[in-house]
């Protein structure tokens, strides 16, 4: 009991289940057209866009064109109907598996989907930073609403992502800030007759698959209605400057703030306890300064015995 994409490839019933259902409600006879289709022989073809593989040599600028243009090779989803159901709230090995899927299935997509697929073929791009940007404008008296997965290469800006319009999609990474990056879907959504309301800008994404972080899509939330050209300009630079000290703090991902205060506030449950001694090893300084506590050793020594 499955369906097959446009490659031949077996797909799960319940995706394909939600599409005809839908051409049910816009087609009197959609699910027998739709059998028709299914079961005729002749009919041409579809090509599978092949995910980018990379040489070595192959630079980010490069390798960022290549995931862009397959992004774009999978067209963007007309239907009405979603395909693939995303979850914000998932980890982020369950966001990647999903991504696995896309590329299996093949099948048009929306921008939130381009973004989950950008960060999963670029996973392996460990000097490139990765960070959600999400748009809300204001058109003809409606609302509208569209996000991009924004990269961070050697200090210059640039986009991955997929969108009706050509320029509110790819934007090589050629920006000196990220203001200027912003400033340009700015103009680019002028030219649409659309008016920027509000961005939100998240943090860094890990280039783990198999982390259980959860993507954090709005650490900035802007209020293009509150803020002069200036501080909208300001608030973007101090967002860039605090992914940069995030990326900073270390290579790892971050530990709980929970238990790092416990580490700063209770030194002496940290000697008594090897986990945390060893959660205690980064910070080389104080770690250097506490065998001079003449104090504290014997009762080190006794709990060694006793293990």
């Amino acid at each position: 009991p499955f369906f097959v994409n446009r490659g031949g490839l077996p797909v799960d019933e319940p995706t394909w289940e939600r599409m005809w259902r839908h051409v049910g409600r816009i087609h009197p006879e959609g699910e027998r057209v739709a059998q028709r289709i299914r079961g005729a022989a002749d009919l041409p073809k579809i090509p599978i866009p092949s995910v980018p593989v990379f040489q070595p040599s192959t630079s980010i600028p490069e390798r960022l064109e290549a995931v862009q243009r397959y992004i774009r090779e999978l067209q963007y989803n007309h239907t009405g109907t979603q395909f693939f159901e995303i979850k914000k709230s998932r980890p982020l090995t369950g966001l990647m598996d999903l991504a696995k899927e896309m590329t299996k299935e093949a099948l048009p997509i929306k921008c939130l989907e381009a973004v989950i697929l950008g960060i999963y073929l670029t996973n392996n791009m460990t000097t490139l930073d990765r960070f959600p940007i999400s748009f809300k404008t204001h058109f003809s008296g409606n609302y509208f609403r569209h996000i991009v997965l924004g990269v961070n290469f050697g200090g210059r800006y640039g986009a991955l992502g997929i969108s009706r319009r050509e320029e509110l999609m790819y934007k090589a990474p050629v920006f000196r800030t990220l203001s200027e990056l912003i400033f340009d879907f700015e103009e680019a959504y002028r030219r649409c007759w659309h008016t920027l309301k509000k961005v939100k800008l998240g943090h860094c994404v890990s280039h783990d698959p198999h982390s259980v972080e959860q993507i954090e899509w709005k650490h900035s939330i802007l209020d293009l209605d509150k803020l002069t050209r200036e501080d909208f300009r300001k608030e973007l630079e101090r967002h860039a400057r605090d992914m940069r000290l995030k990326i900073g703090k270390g290579t790892g991902p971050p530990s709980p703030t929970k238990d790092r205060k416990k580490d700063i506030s209770s030194p002496q449950r940290g000697q008594a306890s090897p986990h945390r001694r060893n959660s205690r090893g980064d910070r080389r300084p104080s770690g250097e300064k506490k065998p001079a506590d003449s104090k504290a050793m014997p009762d080190l020594n006794g709990y060694q015995i006793r293990v």
